[in-house]
């Protein structure tokens, strides 16, 4: 009963992963392929998620948060790319704020 709703869990997650593939390929705009690649990100977490609980192991969990810094400190750093056009800003520039 678990199995086949984890399985059910997995092929719902990789048709929303290739949904996100598909807008992070086609835009129209850079926010949507933003918004698109964390989306991709979270499918990914939940997938691994799922995988595993599938194979009954607590293995995973590491990579399920390091994945989750990543997708997060890059949504922010391409968020902040759009907003000012700058990653990073070094100390050197003063400032109009």
């Amino acid at each position: 009963m678990i199995d086949g709703l984890l399985t059910t869990a997995l092929v719902l997650i990789a048709l929303s992963l290739l949904g996100c593939i598909y807008r992070l390929l086609r835009g129209p705009s850079l926010s949507d392929r933003i918004a698109s690649l964390d989306t991709l990100g979270i499918c990914s977490l939940a997938m691994i998620a799922v995988v595993s609980l599938k194979f009954k192991t607590q293995a995973y969990f590491d990579v399920i948060l390091v994945l989750g810094i990543l997708t997060f400190i890059g949504t922010v750093a391409l968020a902040r790319y759009i907003e000012r056009g700058i990653v990073l800003e070094s100390g050197d520039e003063t400032s109009d704020h």
